[in-house]
């Protein structure tokens, strides 16, 4: 028996290598696409799916016009449409139009008190609402505010708090601002969660400290290790986040290393609260199954997060060179991506942006932007997601309609659609779909909305058979009543 099971087993991982390899030929014949794209069922099994997004070229600094960027680190899309990147190798920034095909102005040094000051390996980016540039600037330990155009406006350093350790080393690496001017930095080993400061400098504290649990013997053990044993394990500091956005209401989206593979990106309210909803397996980070040996084992590195307007936002997966996307509930609509050589994949993802209706991502290793474009399938998807979002469930559940055609066991369309046939109040019509997504818990509530449904319906039937049956009982009662009575007079006779 132990033979046959290990043959068995030996089988079905052929087979399953076999499905693909020859997955990958046929994406590979259908537009030259270097990745697969995919997805997870309600069994968190992989299933394959049609490309949301296909590599759309790669921008340089060749290929504007000027010298070749030198491991960049991050990237924005101001308001007007430009293009920002921390050329952090290079010393400077430069600003692209939207197009990316053609540089506007690279800003290597600015005036300030009348001398030349320059930037020591800006890491970090941003343009504020105001459109006035914030830039990390993490060797010269400071946040340095410029016009679009590169004139100084102030710097934000050297944070003072008695929260703050004495030996505290300000080393800011991600930057961005909300719509009063609060600026939220991401700094090196600051465990304790982002550095926030008012608009007039000054720092106000930590916010968004992510809480780590520690477990029965993890408590258990730090009481028997001594000292240093305890000082020199880090299973308790809190950990850092690795990217930072905002959206229009002010509420910060913010990435993070999450050694368990669950939840690697958190919505901040302005009391620092995490608000992120999870979708209906509670995962928001990035891959859910994985394997634990290999190069591209363990759970995904989510290094950047950027908000798409609509509830949408994107996670940036550095370990295998994902890019993972979820709506306002936390459910994953679609992943692509890969790393390697070819064009389109990745070597080393430091930062994600989006411009209209295509996705860029900054690669330091190929010291290039690559961008995507939007297929049918993703529009569709992407234009669902914001019609339910702004409340129009009927034009929804057409555009989840045409994902299912292209996409025939797309659990999330059946979702989408169930979900707005469940808000217009055509219940069966819900449960019809929430079956085929396999989706117990929204079923469940459509079941129970149907059968009140029905009894609300058919209330006056019901109690007309309810008081027939009452009246027939009671005319039984007395007709038994008084059988029994004669019977006695009988017998007394």
């Amino acid at each position: 028996m132990r033979k046959k099971s290990i043959i068995k087993r030996a089988f079905l991982s052929l087979t399953a290598a076999a499905i693909m390899f020859l997955g990958s030929l046929s994406a590979f014949a259908e537009g030259d696409i270097p990745y697969e794209s995919y997805n997870y069922n309600y069994r968190e099994d992989i299933v394959r799916t049609p490309a949301p997004y296909v590599p759309d070229g790669n921008v340089t600094g060749l290929d504007v016009g000027i010298t070749n960027f030198k491991e960049p680190q991050d990237l924005c899309v101001s308001d007007d449409g430009e293009i920002y990147v921390a050329d952090t190798g290079n010393n400077r920034i430069v600003v692209m139009d939207t197009e990316m095909t053609k540089v506007n102005r690279v800003i290597e040094s600015f005036e300030r008190d009348g001398k030349t000051d320059t930037f020591n390996a800006p890491m970090g980016l941003c343009v504020s609402e105001k459109n006035e540039l914030y830039v990390a600037d993490s060797n010269n330990k400071r946040i340095v505010v410029l016009t679009p155009d590169g004139k100084f406006i102030k710097i934000v350093d050297n944070p003072q708090s008695d929260i703050l350790e004495d030996d505290f080393d300000f080393v800011p690496l991600k930057v961005t601002v909300d719509y009063a001017d609060r600026v939220y930095v991401i700094a090196k080993k600051a465990f304790e969660g982002i550095l926030v400061f008012e608009n007039t400098g000054e720092f106000t504290g930590y916010f968004g400290t992510i809480e780590v649990k520690i477990t029965l013997w993890e408590k258990f053990w730090r009481r028997l290790a001594s000292k240093e044993e305890r000082s020199n394990q880090q299973l308790f500091i809190p950990t850092e986040f690795t990217g930072i956005d905002v959206d229009s209401d002010g509420f910060i989206y913010a990435s993070n290393i999450d050694s368990a593979g669950k939840q690697a990106v958190r919505r901040l309210n302005p009391q620092g609260k995490d608000v992120i909803q999870k979708g209906e397996n509670g995962n928001v980070g990035g891959d859910i199954s994985f394997s634990s040996f290999g190069d591209y084992s363990g759970p995904s590195e989510i290094t950047d997060v950027v908000y798409r307007g609509k509830g949408e936002y994107s996670l940036l997966d550095r370990k295998r060179g994902r890019v993972f996307t979820y709506d306002k509930e936390g459910n994953l609509l679609y992943i692509f991506g890969g790393k390697g050589q070819q064009k389109g994949t990745f070597l080393t993802p430091v930062a994600i942006e989006v411009v209209e209706d295509e996705i860029l991502v900054l690669d330091s290793g190929h010291n290039a932007i690559l961008k995507f474009k939007e297929t049918n399938y993703g529009n569709l998807i992407n234009d669902a997601v914001g019609l339910r979002y702004d409340g129009d469930e009927t034009e929804a559940i057409y555009k989840w309609q045409e994902v299912l055609r292209l996409d025939e066991n797309n659990e999330l369309a059946n979702n989408g659609i169930g979900k707005a046939y469940l808000t217009a109040g055509e219940n069966k019509k819900a449960m019809k779909y929430f079956k085929n997504a396999m989706n117990r818990k929204y079923y469940s509530i459509a079941f129970k909305r149907y059968r009140n449904e029905i009894l609300a319906n058919n209330m006056g039937k019901i109690m007309t058979v309810v008081i027939a049956l009452i009246v027939v009982l009671v005319v039984f009662k007395k007709i038994r009543n008084k059988k029994k009575g004669k019977v006695r007079e009988e017998g007394l006779l």
